[in-house]
């Protein structure tokens, strides 16, 4: 462009010198000195026009730089306030944080010192004279052992809604270990620690574990909820119950997410006091299961009174009945004898959840879709695993707890 403009000059000083020669008594070279002189006039004149622009161009963009840099410069001190502002926060919530830790630690540790107490004695009864065989015997001996050094596990099984199979709940259950890493099976153990009373000590570890699992997974946000067995004599004891009632009191924020459970036998069997003392882990909000139920024949508005809000039934038996015309039905407020694929629905009138557990195969999960059964637990959907380590170590029972144990004789 600028190369056109200079022929444009050229040709106008051309122009100027012919003019000069053509219409005045000028020679040619006047005539050819002033059409060089206008050229060279209208070129200085385009160089310094676009000096001139360029200049201000430069200047507008030199101004345009110092304002996005005052600007920068201003925001850098707002986010450097703000900043400021957040980490007084964090550290202030940090602190907050910690000493609200601290203090329920402190708490903790001292119902844990309580319920050690117990527990040892407890433990230390069992050595005395019972009623089992020498192979009983020794295998009550390992127990005592895997509680005195806290090799007590914890294993969940996850219980799915049908039929999207999706994790609702985990089932906890306890793994006894031995000193070289084998397990001690509860097929082997279970009849004769109840018989010796140490089963709500096995218990009590299992509760306190599963109740520190969930609140890992609360501080993860999900809200899944953990079936933990809780022994009847547990909540029969005097001198046991008010640490385990102090215990869950300290931890009543997660009463939505652990479901207590007792056998079905238990629950019928219960004694006055194993009711009133229900009926206070009731008031914190904590709800009941009971498992290994051996029909359907049970009272829906009694179950309901007593916060039972789920209940556990094989799933073989559970389809044998539900199919059988005259099987056993639920008592509930309904006159007329309801139908296997009414129950579910009953039950739920009542707030109560049927869960088909000791599922093995698919076959049987398509027979209890037809019945509606709204959840299922077995192999089929998930064996019992164990904690992932970092959680075993994070839920492992308190030194305190331990070191009580460890003084027995």
């Amino acid at each position: 462009m600028t190369f056109f403009l200079f022929l444009l000059y050229l040709a106008a000083g051309a122009g100027v010198g012919y003019g000069v020669l053509t219409y005045t008594e000028a020679g040619l070279p006047v005539a050819a000195g002033a059409g060089a002189m206008t050229a060279a006039f209208l070129g200085i004149f385009h160089i310094v026009s676009a000096a001139a622009s360029a200049s201000r161009r430069a200047v507008e963009r030199l101004e345009s730089v110092e304002k996005t840099v005052t600007d920068v410069s201003r925001t850098v001190k707002v986010l450097e306030a703000r900043t400021d502002v957040v980490e007084q926060t964090v550290k202030q919530e940090l602190t907050e944080r910690r000493d609200a830790l601290v203090s329920e630690m402190k708490q903790l540790e001292d119902t844990i010192e309580k319920l050690a107490q117990v527990m040892t004695k407890r433990i230390a009864e069992t050595s005395g004279t019972v009623n089992i065989t020498p192979k009983e015997d020794a295998i009550l001996r390992d127990v005592r052992d895997a509680l005195r050094d806290g090799r007590v596990d914890l294993h969940l099984q996850p219980i799915v809604s049908l039929p999207q199979r999706r994790v609702s709940f985990y089932e906890g259950f306890t793994r006894l270990r031995r000193a070289d890493g084998s397990l001690i099976l509860p097929a082997d153990f279970l009849d004769a620690a109840r018989r010796s009373g140490l089963i709500s000590t096995i218990d009590n570890f299992t509760l306190f574990r599963s109740v520190q699992i969930v609140r890992r997974l609360a501080e993860r946000d999900r809200r899944v909820g953990v079936f933990c067995n809780i022994a009847s004599a547990s909540l029969e004891d005097p001198s046991l119950f008010p640490l385990v009632l102090e215990f869950m009191t300290e931890n009543r924020d997660l009463s939505g997410s652990v479901i207590l459970e007792l056998r079905a036998d238990r629950f019928e069997a219960r004694s006055p006091v194993m009711r009133a003392n229900m009926e206070k882990l009731t008031a914190l909000g904590f709800r009941f299961s009971i498992d290994h139920a051996p029909g359907l024949a049970f009272d829906l508005p009694r179950l309901q009174s007593a916060c039972v809000r789920f209940v556990k039934m094989n799933g073989s038996q559970l389809i044998e009945q539900l199919r059988d015309p005259q099987g056993e039905r639920p008592a509930s407020n309904i006159n007329r004898r309801i139908e296997g694929n009414e129950v579910s629905a009953v039950m739920s009138r009542y707030g109560i959840t049927l869960i088909a557990e000791k599922i093995e195969d698919e076959a049987s999960v398509l027979e209890i879709l037809e019945y509606e059964i709204p959840y299922g637990q077995g192999h089929v959907f998930g064996a019992p695993r164990p904690i992932k380590a970092s959680l075993m170590e994070d839920t492992a029972p308190p030194k305190a707890l331990i070191d009580r144990l460890s003084n027995l004789g």
